[in-house]
C-alpha cells in the first residue's frame, strides 16, 4: 500500500503558520528577557542607593560629593589605575565591594572601567551633590539616582535634570534613557527604588522631583 505524503500546499501552510507564530512569540520572548534584565538592574540601583545612604550616615547625614579633587595626592581605586580625583562611585565602593553592580545588564557600553574615564551606567542627581539629608522636605519623591548613559550625558557620573527637545516630535524628552521597556530604574532619597516610564512628552517623570 502506497504511503500518503504531504502536498506542497500543506507544507506551505505549515511553514506559514510557523512563521506567524514566530513573529508573535519572538517579541514576547525579547520583552520577557528585557524584563529580567530590568529586574537585575533595579537590584543594582537598590544596592547603590543603599550604599549612598550608608555613606551619608557615616558622614553626619551628608550625601557624597559627585566629584572632588585630592591633587597632588594620588589614590588607587578598583581597577588599579591611579587618580588625583574621586567620583561618587569610588567614594561608596567600600560599602559595595563589587564592581559589577555599577553595570547595567541592558547597556553593554555601560561598564565602569575603574579609571573614572569609563562609561557609567548609573548617575546621581546633580541637584543633591553633597547635600544634607535633613535639607530634603520630600525624600519619597526626590530623585537620588537613575539609569544614565554617555549617549544622554557626556558626564555620565552626574544626572542632569535639563530636558532636551526631540527633533522629530518637538516634545521634551528626559535625560534618562528608556532602555528598560520604555522606562528606567530610579532610586529615591528615602531609599525605595522603582521603574518609571520615561516616554516623550514631559520632563516630569511620574511626579518625581529633580530639586529639593
Amino acid at each position: 500500500m502506497r504511503r500518503k505524503g504531504f502536498t506542497l500546499i500543506e507544507l506551505l501552510v505549515v511553514i506559514a503558520i510557523i512563521a506567524i507564530l514566530a513573529a508573535i512569540l519572538f517579541p514576547v520572548f525579547a520583552k520577557a528577557r528585557e524584563k529580567a534584565r530590568q529586574t537585575s538592574c533595579l537590584s543594582n540601583v537598590k544596592q547603590l542607593s543603599l550604599a549612598v545612604l550608608q555613606y551619608s550616615q557615616d558622614y553626619d547625614e551628608r550625601l557624597p560629593m559627585l566629584y572632588f579633587s585630592i591633587s597632588p595626592q594620588t589614590i588607587v581605586y578598583p581597577g588599579g589605575n591611579p587618580s588625583t580625583g574621586v567620583m561618587w562611585m569610588a567614594t561608596i565602593y567600600p560599602y559595595i565591594k563589587n564592581i559589577q553592580i555599577y553595570s547595567c545588564p541592558s547597556w553593554n557600553a555601560g561598564r565602569w572601567s575603574g579609571n573614572y574615564t569609563g562609561r557609567m551606567a548609573y548617575s546621581i542627581n546633580d541637584n543633591i551633590d553633597g547635600r544634607l539629608l535633613g535639607d530634603f522636605k520630600s525624600p519619597a519623591t526626590l530623585i537620588l539616582m537613575a539609569d544614565n548613559s554617555d549617549e544622554v550625558s557626556s558626564m555620565s557620573y552626574r544626572l542632569y535634570p535639563n530636558p532636551s527637545i526631540d527633533s522629530a516630535t518637538g516634545l521634551f524628552r528626559s535625560v534618562i534613557p528608556d532602555r528598560h521597556n520604555g522606562g528606567a530604574n530610579f532610586a529615591l532619597v528615602d531609599g525605595h527604588t522603582k521603574w518609571y516610564n520615561v516616554a516623550y512628552g514631559s520632563h516630569r517623570i511620574g511626579g518625581l522631583d529633580w530639586s529639593p
